[in-house]
């Protein structure tokens, strides 16, 4: 269709419906983490599940929060939260 651009995708792709879970190292309590409701643990790993939109975003507050991403893997449909 004239206008439209070839890199679009449409809404209902496979991708959109995807779980991400990423293991992370290192988060430390600093000025960021201190706007949260919660004290940050630094004695272990977390789990913390992305969707697949949301992966790059994701990766970039752990980043600043001074965590080290140590896994990523896919949720199985059946271990996924409920929204």
């Amino acid at each position: 269709m004239l206008g439209q651009s070839a890199l679009t995708r449409a809404s209902n792709s496979s991708a959109d419906g995807r779980m991400f879970v990423y293991e992370v190292a290192g988060l430390r309590q600093n000025e960021q983490t201190d706007k949260n409701n919660y004290a940050v643990r630094n004695s272990s790993n977390i789990l913390i599940q992305v969707p697949y939109n949301r992966m790059n975003n994701e990766m970039r507050r752990i980043t600043r929060l001074g965590g080290k991403i140590v896994d990523i893997r896919p949720v199985a449909e059946s271990e996924q939260a409920p929204e």
